[in-house]
């Protein structure tokens, strides 16, 4: 048993960061120093305190190197991958976070945005700030994975961000936002490769993210989603769903109730 259970923590992390790694347990630092649970919550609390470490969730903790001090965490990206894999939980970034991989930086979040299979709750580490969001397809959607100092991490491609942005658009600023962001991330949209995810979107979607499409002068990207509005569905959607759709135009291409008028950021 060590001595000090301070320093041996410090010279555990220092091995940690030599061999690259940022995250630990306090069962995996237990079992490496060899003292009690008591011992090493004391130390992990003295460490935290002067800000060498933060703990994102309970048990689960990150190495804060010099240049993230200010932050008083590691950025989202760098330790949710790790995180997700101590969890046993599938996940991507998705709706503006990816829409920042993909190039399309216009609406800052505010937050890191995670699509997980079950419910989570938000989580605060130092300024850094992560909501989870559940998606039925998860395990469907496709991603590509982007790599940061710490690793890589999951992505939605630009295809399933879109459609991630039309479902939950009220977590992203609403359709004026949607239309914005689509607007600047259409040059990496490919029209064949939305029209293969359509098969596993509710229509609405599929509806709603055509219409926009269009809306922005993207038409060509949309044509083959409408395509696919025509030959399989009768139904006629809201364009926002929480809104009256009384004695609003319909769009018949897209058999869509227009019942709200949107308009792209310049």
């Amino acid at each position: 048993m060590k001595s000090d259970s301070g320093d041996s923590l410090k010279n555990y992390l220092s091995r940690l960061m030599q061999g690259g790694q940022y995250f630990f347990t306090s069962g995996q630092a237990q079992q490496e120093l060899g003292v009690s649970r008591d011992a090493v919550k004391l130390a992990l609390n003295r460490l935290r305190h002067k800000g060498d470490i933060a703990s994102p969730v309970r048990g689960f903790h990150v190495i804060v190197p010099p240049e993230y001090r200010a932050l008083g965490c590691l950025p989202a990206d760098q330790f949710i991958p790790a995180l997700m894999k101590q969890a046993g939980a599938p996940y991507y970034a998705g709706l503006l976070s990816a829409a920042q991989y993909h190039g399309a930086a216009h609406h800052r979040p505010q937050e890191f945005q995670v699509m997980v299979g079950k419910a989570r709750k938000p989580l605060e580490c130092g300024k850094v700030r992560v909501a989870f969001y559940v998606s039925k397809r998860i395990a469907d959607v496709p991603v590509q994975h982007i790599n940061t100092p710490r690793g890589a991490i999951a992505v939605s491609t630009p295809e399933a961000t879109a459609f991630d942005l039309v479902g939950y658009e009220s977590k992203v600023g609403g359709l004026d936002a949607v239309a914005t962001i689509l607007a600047e991330l259409a040059e990496k949209l490919d029209a064949d490769k939305l029209h293969a995810l359509s098969a596993i979107m509710p229509m609405p979607w599929v509806q709603r993210l055509g219409y926009l499409l269009e809306h922005v002068d993207e038409a060509p990207k949309a044509a083959r989603l409408k395509e696919y509005v025509r030959k399989h569905t009768h139904d006629t959607a809201a364009l926002v769903p929480s809104l009256p759709i009384d004695g609003h135009a319909r769009d018949s291409g897209w058999k869509l109730i227009v019942n709200a008028e949107v308009e792209a950021e310049a």
